[in-house]
């Protein structure tokens, strides 16, 4: 059981759609982020944090530098 008392307390993961393909996550900042993270989607257009899990996926016609 988790410390909240639900045993499914898991936070869903975010996706967030983005318009290049170089992102940085932090987790979304303050005391519950992370350290800031710089990631590359390459040629799949998709890329997931290692930190939090949040994936950010490439908008069409997104600018590839």
């Amino acid at each position: 059981m988790s410390v909240n008392g639900s045993p499914n307390s898991a936070q869903p993961v975010e996706t967030i759609y983005v318009d290049n393909h170089r992102v940085a996550c932090d987790g979304g900042g303050g005391s519950l982020g992370h350290p800031k993270v710089w990631y590359e989607m390459g040629d799949e257009g998709k890329v997931e944090c290692l930190y939090c899990g949040r994936v950010y996926i490439s908008k069409d016609g997104a600018d590839a530098h």
